[in-house]
């Protein structure tokens, strides 16, 4: 098999483009950098849409100007975290055209997704949410999607929708802390008449709600199961 000799210097170049990622006219690398793109907010809603959960465009939070939230409300008192319209709970769809007609209109709208309907979400401070989610992976147990929004966690678990008796549930409306979890300060319960907002939309300061433990399709955990892990 043939040698084919390289100069110093050029060997070095070829080195340099290879651990960059840069090109050179008439070198062939043999190896280049691709960079994997972002994905758009609107590929998230379709996903969350393909899972039959419904969405709906939320505010999100102004960089510049005087106003901290895309809402006409002066001075919003939860700016970005919120639905766009009052009717949200009427609009929210898993209809993909609908969805993307929206994102097209409006492509930094916050992502707003209604509980009560496929899954509650328990929504509780950072430190508890952390402790929990590492002692339910030492356990080996299924946690269900889990998000990061600030300085909270939000574990996504199955619904039990309207039961038959009434007394047994609550509606949420935004976030109650009902009589029944007051042993676990600062648990929030967002089931029917409630939303969260949900990854990847942007916080008032600049960063993103995150997931940590990503929907992967499995059924979602009982809601009274998890409970015990984020009462211990």
């Amino acid at each position: 098999m043939s040698r084919v000799c390289v100069q110093p210097g050029v060997r070095d170049l070829l080195r340099h483009c290879e651990a960059t990622g840069d090109t050179m006219v008439g070198v062939p690398l043999a190896r280049r950098t691709k960079k994997r793109a972002r994905p758009t907010r609107i590929d998230a809603v379709l996903e969350y849409a393909a899972l039959g959960w419904p969405v709906v465009p939320g505010a999100y939070p102004l960089r510049t100007g005087p106003r901290a939230c895309s809402c006409d409300r002066v001075g919003c008192p939860d700016p970005g975290a919120h639905p766009l319209s009052p009717a949200w709970h009427l609009q929210a769809t898993t209809d993909p055209a609908l969805l993307t007609r929206w994102w097209q209109a409006e492509p930094e709208a916050g992502v707003i997704l209604p509980t009560g309907r496929v899954f509650d979400v328990f929504d509780v401070p950072l430190a508890a949410g952390l402790s929990a989610l590492t002692r339910i992976d030492a356990a080996g147990a299924h946690p269900g999607p889990v998000a990061a929004n600030g300085d909270r966690v939000l574990f996504y678990v199955a619904t039990r929708g309207n039961p038959e008796d009434e007394d047994e549930w609550w509606s949420c409306h935004l976030d109650c802390d009902p009589a029944t979890i007051d042993d676990t300060p600062g648990l929030r319960w967002h089931c029917r008449d409630s939303y969260v907002v949900a990854p990847p939309s942007t916080l008032p300061g600049g960063q993103s709600v995150t997931w940590l433990r990503a929907p992967d399709g499995r059924p979602l955990p009982d809601p009274l199961l998890l409970l015990e892990w984020l009462a211990d």
